[in-house]
């Protein structure tokens, strides 16, 4: 059975509803993480993506932040944060358990600049989901605790804007934004620690080129059509998961209609 999944990270889930739902019918995900929903809890449109079809869990935060998962089918043991001493940070870490996959959608700090606080808390907010994973694998998160056990460790899905770009061809212009807090040695070194973990990059297993980007900035004129953009949304899964996926893409209509994300959604499709 194909599962097709997504990441979207929608700037505003309400004000992107009407490009969202027409979204949604068109690509027919089973499961869609997103972030930067930007709306606290009572006011998340619940009622409008039950109507499309889809469940949801999520949450959020008054004007910035915010995540949701939404599934076709009901997902089980949800959890938000990172679960451990720090920070829990709820409205950047959702997760579910989704037909029989751990799913894990995250909205990484992006660090406003390198001499900010933020961006020391970037790398530290790395390294803690870098713990929450380790932990994830071996059953001892909070919501693994309570039913998921070692049998869910090997098929981990993590999806969400992570605002890294991994390697020099995930930037339009890698000479001049090299030290950019989105393509700075140390937070790419932080992703790639992930790797170590057992997960993959889903889209370089199936889209190894150059010039393929999610992150269009709204100041930079023409972005999508003179391609000067970042790929910073994306699917990894553990590597039993990865073997098993079949496609992935990124969807660009989304990022050209009006009223629209400065992101546009990564799709990607496993054999489960």
């Amino acid at each position: 059975m194909t599962l097709r999944v997504a990441t979207y990270n929608v700037n505003s889930v309400r004000a992107r509803l009407p490009i969202l739902l027409p979204w949604l019918d068109r690509v027919r995900p089973d499961l869609v993480c997103l972030q930067e929903t930007k709306v606290q809890d009572p006011d998340f449109p619940v009622a409008v993506f039950r109507d499309a079809g889809y469940h949801a869990a999520f949450r959020g935060e008054k004007s910035y932040n915010g995540v949701a998962i939404l599934s076709t089918v009901k997902p089980t043991r949800v959890a938000f944060g990172l679960d451990d001493d720090g920070p829990a940070d709820e409205a950047r870490l959702a997760a579910a358990t989704v037909r029989g996959l751990r799913v894990v959608n995250t909205y990484v700090p992006q660090g406003r600049a390198t001499d900010d606080p933020m961006f020391a808390y970037k790398l530290e907010w790395l390294a803690r989901l870098r713990a929450y994973f380790e932990r994830l694998a071996h059953g001892r998160t909070g919501a693994e605790r309570h039913g998921a056990g070692r049998a869910d460790a090997p098929r981990i899905l993590w999806m969400g804007d992570l605002n890294v770009a991994p390697e020099p061809i995930d930037v339009h212009d890698p000479k001049r934004l090299l030290g950019h807090v989105c393509f700075h040695p140390d937070v790419r070194r932080a992703l790639d620690a992930m790797r170590q973990l057992g997960f993959e990059d889903v889209f370089r297993r199936h889209v190894p080129s150059p010039g393929h980007y999610s992150f269009f900035d709204y100041r930079v004129k023409d972005a999508v059509e003179r391609n000067v953009g970042w790929r910073v949304d994306h699917v990894w899964a553990t590597a039993p998961l990865a073997r098993r996926s079949t496609a992935a893409w990124i969807d660009l209509a989304p990022r050209r209609a009006e009223g629209t994300s400065d992101h546009a959604p990564v799709v990607a499709e496993f054999d489960v």
